[in-house]
């Protein structure tokens, strides 16, 4: 928190008289605070006897600057929007009221003169900074999502019926593309179109499905993995947005029974996003579904995305190898993508040189060399890995091995002094042996090469307003039929998430509770994990050719939290909920 400047003296003197702090508290802040050379406010924040919105108020009364709480206040959409919201959210500044005297907006630090000149030449307003709390701000910001959201809903419905008109006009069927080139150019198609995706970005969709009915088009957003009914539009504006979306994507217009796929990029305010495009010929017309990427990946992290304990230290010491093999399993949407991103970007220093093959290439990063995949013009995975070898890499990254060819190549490449990521479609983190196995590669140079095998699916996060329960002795024994508890139980208390005494029936657990803000209760995800040390025990297993059962229980052995275990760990750190942990991990 940023502290105002004011004056100590007079801050001591409010407190004795208001009585707000004890005398006995207060004296002791005060010899606290000079023998650290700290502001005495900062100090009894951090010590907990004031929270920060109190002190923001006794600032203000000090300073003379008015204080407003916005929480049950009614700000006008237009006069919200004359700030925008990339830099409301960076300032936590928030215009709310058009007076007369000049445009009142509510700060959390009125001494942040930067943003308030930003405004001032930004809407040509005299600017009067009121200080607010941070719940006020909040919620304010909440607020550019639904009046967007809102102000979206009837974009839409006010273009269909200019676009009916259009489409009628042009007969429908039977158009050719020099038609559709001009029903896609037309101004209610391209306005449909933009607001979509920008609905899509604000509501942090991941994808976007346009589903035409018999007698409707239906659009879905997938948000943290669950599809939701966006909008349904009426028929006559199908062809429309195909039509509009084929021409962002470069796709063929009239070619309408095969299916096509394209990308194409936009950009916001605040990022830059590509758009995955695939076209489905169906019964009732082309169906499109579009992945969301968010171009640059910062500010991830392991332990961000959800890595602790053994399991991030297993895939730490695996980055610090300098040849071998890192795998990461699962079903597609599982997040594995993110973390071989995030573990290049730990690698990624100016000494090494990084090259990728990828199908997409999903995020552009700085100073990394990054091939596309090209099946069309036989430029697979096999040939894109077979030039990057003569790219001096020390570390690459391939998109997925999908076939025994890739599979050879990368092991190779491992065996020869390189760093290898990649992915693999499997279940487990044991059940990557037997695939390699079964795309020709033989177990002793799998045993000589792989160093860690990460299987992974993906969790909702829970918003903080969750209610707490404990579990009964029968939702234990439950839980027993699922996971190891003793061992999730045994790291619990070696990570200090719970203390020494906590057992299965203390542990507080979370349950959803959804709100305004948080329609589901949950936001955001995380991943749970299962990471599988490729140790001497694993190697002699391997080559004595035992299961993935018994390779996966010797793992455990040695540590390996399955992914059960660690959802369990998340839910019991009040990360998740145990539903949602069954509901992702199947048996």
């Amino acid at each position: 928190m940023h502290e105002l400047r004011v004056d100590q003296e007079k801050l001591y003197a409010f407190l004795v008289e208001s009585g707000l702090v004890t005398q006995t508290d207060l004296e002791k802040a005060v010899a606290k605070a000079k023998k650290g050379k700290q502001g005495l406010g900062k100090l009894l924040v951090s010590d907990g006897i004031l929270s920060e919105d109190d002190l923001r108020r006794i600032e203000a009364h000090i300073l003379g600057i008015p204080f407003v709480s916005l929480k049950e206040y009614k700000i006008p959409f237009e006069v919200l929007s004359l700030i925008p919201e990339p830099t409301a959210r960076k300032h936590n500044i928030v215009a709310f009221k058009d007076a007369p005297m000049g445009l009142e907006v509510a700060m959390l630090d009125t001494e942040d003169l930067a943003a308030i000149d930003f405004v001032k030449k930004k809407t040509g307003r005299k600017i009067l900074p009121r200080l607010t709390d941070e719940e006020s701000i909040r919620q304010a910001l909440q607020l550019y999502q639904k009046s967007l959201q809102a102000e979206f809903g009837d974009i839409i419905q006010d273009e269909s019926v200019s676009l009916k008109a259009i489409v009628e006009s042009e007969d429908g069927e039977g158009v050719d593309e020099a038609d559709l080139k001009k029903l896609a150019e037309d101004i209610p198609v391209v306005k449909i179109v933009d607001t979509l995706l920008n609905h899509a970005i604000i509501q942090r969709a991941s994808d976007i499905h346009i589903e035409p009915q018999e007698d409707q088009v239906i659009i879905r957003y997938r948000i943290d993995g669950i599809l939701h009914d966006a909008m349904v539009l009426p028929k006559h504006v199908s062809s429309g947005i195909t039509a509009r979306i084929k021409v962002l994507a470069s796709l063929k217009l009239d070619e309408k029974r095969l299916p096509q796929d394209g990308r194409f990029k936009i950009e916001t305010a605040d990022q830059k996003v590509s758009f995955r495009v695939s076209i489905l010929p169906t019964y009732y017309g082309e169906k499109t579904v579009m992945r969301l990427l968010r171009d640059a990946v910062k500010g991830f992290s392991l332990e961000s995305l959800g890595y602790h304990g053994i399991a991030l230290e297993r895939v730490h010491n695996a980055t610090r190898q300098r040849t071998g093999l890192i795998l990461t399993t699962g079903p597609t949407g599982s997040g594995k993508t993110t973390s071989l991103y995030t573990i290049l970007d730990i690698l990624n220093t100016p000494e090494v040189n990084i090259s990728t093959v990828e199908d997409p290439i999903e995020y552009q990063m700085a100073r990394i060399n990054q091939t596309q995949v090209r099946a069309g013009i036989g430029f697979s995975f096999a040939e894109g890995l077979r030039s990057l070898v003569r790219q001096d890499p020390d570390v690459i990254m391939v998109g997925e091995i999908r076939d025994g060819e890739t599979a050879s190549i990368a092991v190779n490449a491992a065996l020869t002094g390189h760093l290898v990521l990649s992915t693999l479609h499997t279940n487990s983190a044991a059940g990557a042996i037997p695939r390699l196995i079964d795309m020709g590669v033989e177990p002793f140079l799998i045993v000589s090469t792989a160093k860690v095998i990460i299987a992974q699916r993906l969790v909702r996060r829970l918003c903080k307003n969750s209610e707490t329960y404990t579990l009964t002795e029968e939702e234990v024994a439950n839980l027993a039929k699922h996971a190891d508890l003793d061992r999730v139980l045994t790291a619990l208390k070696e990570e200090k998430v719970v203390d020494a005494k906590a057992t299965w029936t203390t542990i507080p657990f979370n349950k959803v509770k959804p709100s305004s803000d948080c329609e589901d209760g949950y936001k955001g995800r995380m991943g749970i994990y299962e990471v599988l040390e490729v140790t001497e025990t694993i190697r002699q297993m391997v080559m004595k050719s035992l299961t993935p059962e018994e390779i996966g229980e010797a793992a455990r052995k040695e540590g390996m939290l399955t992914m059960m275990e660690d959802g369990l760990f998340k839910a019991a750190q009040g990360s998740t909920t145990i539903e949602e942990v069954l509901r992702v991990v199947s048996e």
